[in-house]
């Protein structure tokens, strides 16, 4: 590769806030970290005139272009102008709701932005992450048996920004801090085992997440806290409970926040309910 080509420029046009489109440019750029990369978004573009002239500026950079528009016109127009000129392109959305629609027979509503309606889901989402902050960090046990999903670990095994990450996923999480000889809640053992999640990790990793942690406050890192000894410790206490309790165990040591709550939904047999919507009109049709 020339380093001419190491600097790609990718255009996301969108007919709503384009985040679908988006989420996949990142992806694609986290694959090339010696890539320079210029994002650049043209969101709600919803006629001809605003489309031109995002495609135009595309164009101008010799862009790579990755859109999610559902109004057929447009979608032709983009399709049309990047194979004229010899743009990357990929639609992400048409192929999809097509393949739907001849499978069902049932038309989509063309519309754009659908997916961010306020329905019955976004206000479940909202009921959601308000329980994920009010039964966080064992703050109410009763928390754990309203809970569809309870995570224990000792500090630093990102228990509460998992709550959250899966709570906008529609899905109740209470989570319970680990400390060696402290009494563990009664509530706790009232829960059925498969809704329950250990979050463990390797000694040594968390020992410099705990470091980093105190030097952020501008404290000595070297402290019981981050004690490697105190560390292994812990995480002893933790295995212990988590194979008397009989619940799944991972080990968050190399997992980003993405990773392990895909593996949460997916050892649990939990659907992710973010994008599902309830909502139907009065011919009874769902909306996406």
């Amino acid at each position: 590769m020339s380093e001419n080509n190491k600097n790609i420029t990718i255009f996301v046009i969108s007919d709503s806030a384009g985040e679908t489109a988006s989420k996949l440019a990142q992806a694609t750029m986290a694959q090339y970290p010696t890539v320079d990369f210029e994002l650049i978004r043209r969101t709600f573009i919803q006629n001809q005139e605003a489309l031109n002239l995002a495609l135009n500026d595309a164009k101008s950079l010799n862009a790579m272009v990755i859109y999610t528009i559902i109004n057929p016109d447009l979608v032709q127009l983009t399709q049309d102008f990047c194979e004229e000129n010899q743009l990357y392109s990929m639609n992400v959305l048409t192929p999809p709701v097509e393949e739907v629609a001849k499978r069902t027979g049932v038309k989509p509503t063309g519309e754009p932005g659908a997916l961010h309606h306020l329905n019955k889901n976004y206000f479940k989402r909202i009921k959601a992450m308000e329980f994920a902050v009010k039964y966080d960090d064992g703050k109410d046990p009763k928390g754990f048996l309203k809970a569809d999903i309870v995570l224990l670990g000792v500090s630093r095994t990102s228990k509460t920004p998992l709550s959250l990450f899966l709570a906008n996923k529609n899905l109740k999480v209470a989570n319970l801090p680990l400390v060696p000889h402290a009494q563990i809640p009664e509530q706790l053992w009232q829960v059925d085992s498969k809704k329950i999640v250990g979050l463990t990790n390797d000694p040594a990793v968390l020992n410099g997440i705990r470091k980093e942690r105190m030097r952020a406050y501008g404290l000595d890192p070297d402290t019981a806290y981050s004690d490697i000894n105190k560390i292994k410790e812990e995480l002893e206490f933790a295995n212990k409970l988590y194979e008397k309790l009989g619940c799944i165990v991972i080990n968050v040591a190399t997992l980003s926040i993405e990773e392990t709550a895909s593996m949460i939904l997916n050892e649990l047999n939990l659907e992710d309910h973010s994008y599902f919507i309830t909502d139907s009109d009065s011919q009874g049709n769902q909306y996406m």
